[in-house]
């Protein structure tokens, strides 16, 4: 409290104070130069053109969202799970131009006009991949959270030509964690699909 101004300071009334403050000075830069502030927002921003699960796309994002989260908020496609969001556990795992990444660990701009395949991406007309019809088969999932990241890796591992053997399979698709356990019927499943390749 300051007795000499006749003013009550207290927590709520300082903050109350700074915000008005500081948004007539956020937004004394919109009146006087409108132009320049919405350039600098465009900046910001940029339109991606890819092909998504073989349909053209125009998603505007921010420049620092990754793919996964723009596959999944912006492109409406929730089947890339977001799990370490550091690329240690391989449940964001997709093709882009053919080759699988982990989605969390790059920037959605850096993929403008590439072709991305996602898990909702591999049905052909109602009929499910090999690969998915192989994790059915060998019961290779049990909570299912990584199933998408794993069935996008072993089609990366399949097409790389590194299912040729379990330890193989193991190797390359290492970088795809199950955390209720799954290796087994996993590493069956693909060298399965691989088999029908």
């Amino acid at each position: 409290m300051d007795d000499r101004l006749g003013i009550q300071l207290n927590r709520r009334t300082f903050v109350g104070a700074s915000l008005a403050v500081g948004g007539a000075v956020a937004a004394g830069p919109g009146v006087a130069g409108s132009d320049r502030f919405e350039h600098e927002h465009d900046e910001s921003t940029t339109v991606v053109r890819a092909q998504i699960n073989g349909e053209h796309r125009e998603i505007a994002v921010d420049n620092r969202t990754s793919l996964v989260d723009m596959l999944r908020e912006r492109a409406g496609l929730p089947g890339t799970k977001k799990g370490c969001d550091q690329g240690a556990c391989g449940a964001c795992t997709v093709l882009v131009d053919g080759r699988r990444i982990n989605s969390c660990l790059t920037l959605a701009v850096m993929h403008d006009g590439a072709q991305i395949t996602t898990i909702e991406g591999l049905a052909e007309a109602g009929r499910l991949h090999p690969l998915q019809q192989a994790f059915i088969d060998e019961d290779a999932f049990q909570c299912g959270y990584c199933t998408p990241g794993q069935i996008m890796s072993g089609i990366g591992c399949i097409a790389e030509g590194h299912a040729n053997s379990p330890a193989e399979i193991r190797e390359w698709m290492s970088g795809n964690i199950c955390r209720c356990g799954a290796y087994t019927n996993i590493v069956n499943a693909v060298a399965n699909a691989a088999r029908g390749h």
